[in-house]
């Protein structure tokens, strides 16, 4: 000790009360550290992984209480020199908003986001030009579990993506999971001309009745609470098929309600009884682009098959 203390007062950079006020400070910091390590591994021994939602909550807040004593003792332990605590942290203040601009403003969004609550762990959102489910959330960014770009149907691609929270204040956040929890969802199927629609609009809504009807209940009970909040009303929630007619055939759309998460499965089920009804109907055929002759007199209606008017001597 003697050594050291003879160490620190030839030394003519740092004087020894700073160099042992810095020794202190990592020792206050080493000792904080210890104490999460060991709190963090509680949680992880007392939280099973069935509960992986609280679990991650402890641990966020751990973390967070960490980092505010550390800046909280070391600040009282600093400032003890400085006459005014309010001049040093309108300086301090000054100085953070001119060098740390976009720290702040992340540190900003994530205020934002804990009290408004835009999003929330587990949600399902779209901001900017990046959709996926909420896995994280921390001071100054928030991360996504991707999904779409080159994956279709709102599934993963099993990429993350790290978002700053200041990104809340500049682009308008979408989110699937808040409010009704569920979204419509549109399958079109085209039928040529020449089939009979009626009969496969029948089929079509037996099929949605089969597959639907189950997220029409649940999402009424979703949308009672959600009018509790927003100013949301639908008059039905029921499946529909909808009829209208393109350059290519008859277009049948069926409309239903889905959980976000199961767009894709709910698609592939409807498709599949779809696929399977209309191919055991000879009067009902799928539509697509293609070109052929029509020949009115033979094919069209009586009515419009009168023929043509040809000049004297013919053609």
């Amino acid at each position: 000790m003697d050594q050291l203390t003879q160490w620190l007062n030839e030394n003519p950079y740092i004087s020894p009360e700073v160099m042992w006020k810095l020794m202190i400070s990592l020792i206050i910091i080493l000792v904080l550290f210890a104490i999460r390590f060991i709190a963090i591994n509680i949680v992880f021994r007392s939280i099973d992984d069935d509960h992986v939602q609280s679990r991650y909550y402890w641990k966020n807040g751990i973390k967070n209480t960490y980092y505010v004593l550390v800046v909280l003792i070391l600040g009282i332990y600093w400032l003890e020199n400085i006459g005014s605590i309010a001049t040093f942290l309108g300086l301090f203040s000054a100085g953070l908003a001119i060098a740390l601009k976009d720290p702040l403003v992340n540190f900003a969004g994530w205020l934002f986001i804990i009290i408004r609550k835009p999003l929330a762990l587990g949600d399902r959102i779209e901001i900017g030009e990046y959709a996926g489910d909420v896995i994280d959330i921390r001071f100054f960014q928030f991360s996504i579990n991707e999904i779409n770009n080159w994956v279709d149907a709102d599934q993963s691609t099993g990429r993350i993506i790290h978002i700053p929270n200041g990104q809340v204040f500049v682009h308008p956040q979408a989110n699937y999971s808040q409010g009704f929890s569920h979204i419509w969802n549109e399958i079109n199927v085209m039928i040529t001309f020449e089939s009979n629609w009626e009969k496969a609009r029948t089929l079509l809504e037996k099929v949605l009745e089969a597959h639907a009807e189950q997220f029409s209940f649940s999402a009424r009970k979703k949308l009672i609470e959600a009018s509790k909040k927003y100013m949301i009303f639908y008059r039905t929630l029921t499946p529909f098929v909808y009829v209208s007619v393109k350059e290519n055939g008859v277009q049948l759309t069926m409309r239903y309600l889905t959980d976000p998460r199961k767009r894709r499965t709910s698609e592939h089920d409807i498709w599949m009884d779809v696929l399977q009804s209309f191919d055991t109907e000879d009067d009902i055929q799928f539509a697509y682009p293609t070109q052929r002759i029509f020949y009115n007199q033979q094919e069209g209606k009586s009515g419009t098959a009168k023929p043509p008017n040809f000049p004297a001597g013919g053609v």
